[in-house]
């Protein structure tokens, strides 16, 4: 196994559970080390750290996968797998959901990897060069532990060039035709994973889906962002009176409308166009709103652009106020991970006060315990949610 190793006093933050070394964090690197490679890292003073995948075209030259010398092969990912197949199987018991992630990255000691479980077809996504290169070894443990009917991978997201990796979509195993049932917590979804936002559905706010049943029975809700009608369909499930929901994609509302008939609820209503745009016509129109509930796309991609984003945020959340009634319920949340919680939770603080509405903070939460959290990585941590009541 090649050797790489860190400048002085570099090590401090991979010892304390952090999980990447930066490019710029490393001594000169042999020059036949290729993009996805297993090397073992040492400290300056020839301590050994970890081993892990190495790319010396990406910001993030250095993955860590293990705090020994294993083999990173079929074996370690079978263990990988089954240690968070358990803990997910005590979370969702199949009794209440076929549904979870199975793999979040870093999280679970998989860096640059997630895969999604929808029944007994998985979503998978690679983030890494080395991941990206042990995507048989990934299918078929996949296939062992969990006789799938199909695996599909989703590699469109922008984060892969990073790593120097093209976007695509393709189905690695199996068939998949149409839709894929699923249920969590007494709601069903037809899940189209293929085709469906990221992984093919948004399984990190299923906790805050939750939250709002409460504040949802015999009201008037507004969902805004709805994609495949998650908000939606658990306020309908409480009782709401009518829900109105609107997003930017046609085929979300599409499958939205899809979802509350398949669960028979009554009194969805859709529309189609641009978030802000539509808020505002219902604000001139005098609409208001016993619940209105906030989950937009990440506002901003790079730490370049975070106060544009912040500006974004706050004309949302103003404009989303605006909509509650007096005394009504209001959910926000940002899914955009260098947007600190203290800089979200500012921004609506003073989107409230611009507004000249009284807010209480009910509930704070991030998101789903299957997207568990490190400590010691602020990065696996990004979707900020907040619950608040309106005067």
């Amino acid at each position: 196994m090649k050797k790489i190793y860190l400048r002085k006093h570099e090590e401090k933050r991979l010892l304390a559970g952090h999980q990447w070394a930066f490019s710029n964090e490393l001594l000169d690197v042999p020059k036949n080390i290729d993009a996805g490679d297993i090397v073992a890292l040492y400290s300056h003073d020839q301590v050994f750290i970890g081993t892990g995948f190495f790319n010396p075209h990406s910001l993030i030259a250095f993955r860590l996968l293990s705090v020994t010398d294993e083999p990173i092969d079929a074996a370690f990912f079978e263990q990988r797998f089954l240690t968070a197949l358990r803990l997910r199987e005590k979370l969702y018991p199949a009794s209440d959901a076929n549904t979870f992630r199975l793999a979040h990255a870093e999280s679970d000691g998989l860096s640059g990897l997630v895969i999604d479980k929808f029944d007994d077809v998985f979503s998978v996504q690679t983030f890494s060069a080395g991941m990206e290169k042990r995507l048989d070894i990934i299918c078929d443990t996949l296939k062992k532990l969990f006789s799938p009917s199909a695996i599909v991978l989703r590699n469109e997201s922008e984060l892969r060039t990073l790593d120097g990796l093209e976007p695509y979509q393709r189905i690695a195993y199996g068939e998949l035709k149409g839709t894929v049932e699923i249920y969590d917590a007494g709601v069903r979804y037809l899940v189209d994973v293929r085709h469906g936002h990221k992984t093919g559905f948004f399984l990190d706010q299923r906790e805050n889906r939750k939250r709002i049943r409460a504040l949802a029975k015999n009201a008037d809700v507004l969902d805004v962002f709805t994609s495949d009608g998650g908000f939606a369909l658990n306020a309908l499930h409480a009782g709401a009176a009518s829900v109105l929901a609107l997003d930017a994609s046609k085929d979300a509302l599409a499958r939205a409308t899809a979802n509350a008939a398949r669960n028979a609820y009554k009194g969805l209503q859709t529309l189609h166009g641009d978030a802000f745009e539509l808020l505002e016509k219902l604000q001139r129109e005098g609409k208001a709103y016993d619940l209105v509930v906030l989950d937009p796309p990440s506002l901003t991609k790079s730490k370049k652009t975070v106060a544009t984003a912040l500006q974004a945020y706050r004309k949302l959340n103003r404009l989303g106020l605006s909509l509650v009634k007096s005394g009504g319920f209001f959910a926000t949340s940002s899914c955009s991970h260098h947007v600190s919680e203290d800089e979200f939770f500012a921004v609506v603080d003073r989107a409230s006060r611009e507004q000249k509405r009284r807010i209480q903070l009910l509930e704070k939460a991030g998101q789903a315990p299957d997207h568990p959290v490190l400590l010691a990585m602020p990065e696996t941590r990004y979707l900020k949610f907040g619950l608040f009541a309106v005067r």
